[in-house]
């Protein structure tokens, strides 16, 4: 009979693994455990105890070689001006916001020491001392001030000016403090402080040719469209990380292709899988994948200000048209959560649960139609891969206007140019949004009147005043009613058709850890290059 020693010691456990990160085999550990008396069982959960040890215990150096989805000649490295996924990740990887969200959504300090208000309309930012720019420079508060005041000025062309335009006030107060003062009242500015625009650059700069920032990556290559490539920051100014010597950084559109170069070892990690991968990745062990659903979304964009969405009627019968069961099992193979046309997701604390999802309806979608005058008129939907399973919905779509006598034709676009030549352009397309913090800023960003991304053109004076009213609003009670209303009308109001919330998939191969999911999107929120490391 095979004994099980009582003795078996930490010590021991550390060099199971040691060996595991040698490369010893499951097959060759099990002989050594039970030679030396340890039964099967007590073995087999010593190696499951060992192998989450040497996958959660960071190791140092190597160079990861990742994927993304989208890219454009229009690639930026200017902060204010990101709009992409791969400008996401790079601007994480060089830049450092004030703040950052963890795996919670829980707001923690990056670059401040503390962000603090007394009445939630003028707050004090204080900086952290000893942070260093890449080219030696010293953060101070004029960094700040001005990364800050960019956002402001129209000429640069912020992506996030909607949103900065409520602070009137940006001043330094010394060294290592600066003022921020808000039109009105807003308690989510630490959160806002987070997204990926708010980088802080050094005070100056113009030239975005390259990266100057304080983060964990020195940027030594960017290419437009093609590439970008990082080395470590050995003057990064936080405890641990970044663990990783360099990381690459490129897209690869087609999603075959991306799995593919995953598969094959061309790279280390691939990001936003199509879920009809899922089986073949599950079928490699040297392949995981990360999982997360934050608020991330593919939507039908009708401009409600051209022909045919002007026209009462087509919009609400394209939303009774589309059949989000079979959008969530056809086109994202069950890995979607159903969605009710307005875009803050089940995981925030202000959505709306009494708001319901529209039932799929072609009866009622054809009179609608008819009353349009447009049962039969052909009417283009673009559609591109470069918006995820865009391209399966249309088809959806498509197939059931094609029983009630709509003549929905699918316009299938290249990936490049997409979004700079199609979205916010064409009568009926496709957009992706990625998860943001708070309705605050979903709103602010896609449906207030002046929003930089208003993708359908939905203008209301009642919408606008309530959003001014819910960020000064500091009864949470009345916070939340403003909100739930909000939504109703978007659903109800605007030209956006939502049907799912988007279970992101990210595939990497099984050496690489740190993963975790993030509320800002997948790749852990963008910012993975600084978190993740390569096991041996």
């Amino acid at each position: 009979m095979t004994k099980t020693p009582t003795n078996w010691t930490g010590r021991d456990d550390a060099m199971v693994e040691q060996m595991i990160r040698r490369g010893a085999s499951r097959r060759d550990l099990l002989k050594m455990l039970m030679s030396s008396g340890v039964a099967a069982a007590a073995g087999g959960s010593l190696l499951m105890r060992a192998s989450a040890a040497v996958a959660a215990t960071p190791v140092t150096g190597g160079t990861l070689r990742a994927a993304g989805w989208s890219s454009s000649t229009a690639d930026t490295l200017d902060p204010a001006k990101a709009s992409l996924s791969t400008d996401y990740a790079r601007c994480c990887a060089f830049y450092n916001r004030l703040t950052f969200l963890d795996e919670e959504g829980q707001v923690n300090m990056e670059l401040a020491e503390s962000v603090s208000s007394d009445d939630a309309q003028t707050w004090e930012v204080k900086l952290k001392s000893g942070v260093t720019f890449h080219d030696g420079k010293t953060l101070a508060a004029e960094d700040v001030v001005f990364s800050l005041q960019r956002h402001l000025d129209e000429a640069v062309g912020s992506k996030v000016n909607s949103i900065a335009k409520q602070m009137t006030e940006i001043s330094k107060v010394d060294d290592l403090t600066v003022k921020i003062v808000l039109d009105s009242p807003n308690a989510d500015l630490p959160t806002i402080l987070a997204l990926h625009h708010f980088m802080i650059i050094a005070e100056g700069t113009t030239d975005f040719s390259t990266a100057n920032g304080t983060g964990a990556f020195i940027c030594e290559s960017f290419e437009p469209g093609v590439r970008s490539i990082g080395v470590k920051n050995p003057n990064y100014f936080k405890a641990e990380g970044p663990y990783l010597d360099t990381f690459e950084f490129f897209a690869i559109p087609d999603n075959n292709a991306r799995v593919n170069a995953l598969m094959s070892g061309d790279i280390q990690y691939a990001a936003s899988v199509n879920p009809r991968s899922a089986r073949l990745l599950d079928s490699n062990d040297s392949v995981s994948t990360l999982i997360s659903t934050a608020g991330n979304y593919t939507n039908l964009n009708m401009r409600l200000d051209l022909n045919p969405g002007e026209k009462a009627g087509f919009v609400e019968g394209m939303k009774y048209l589309m059949n989000r069961e079979a959008i969530q099992k056809s086109a994202f193979r069950g890995l979607a959560e159903i969605a009710n046309d307005q875009p803050v997701s089940p995981s925030n604390r202000y959505y709306n649960p009494n708001l319901p999802a529209r039932e799929f309806d072609p009866e009622r979608a054809k009179s609608l139609f008819e009353k349009a005058g447009l049962l039969g008129v052909e009417i283009p939907i673009v559609a591109s891969d470069a918006a995820t399973a865009s391209v399966d919905m249309a088809t959806i779509v498509q197939q059931a206007g094609s029983e009630i006598g709509m003549n929905l034709k699918v316009d299938r676009v290249p990936s490049d140019g997409y979004w700079s030549n199609y979205w916010l352009k064409a009568p009926v397309h496709f957009g992706n949004i990625n998860p943001r913090p708070t309705p605050d800023i979903l709103f602010s960003l896609l449906y207030s009147s002046d929003a930089p991304w208003n993708e359908s053109q939905y203008k209301s004076e009642k919408f606008d005043s309530m959003l001014v009213e819910a960020r000064g609003a500091l009864d949470e009670e009345r916070r939340k009613e403003i909100y739930w209303d909000m939504q109703e009308m978007v659903s109800n109001e605007a030209g956006t058709g939502i049907p799912v919330w988007i279970s992101n998939m990210d595939a990497h191969t099984s050496k690489l850890g740190g993963l975790k999911p993030n509320p800002l999107g997948g790749m852990m929120g963008y910012a993975f290059a600084e978190y993740v490391w390569l096991n041996d």
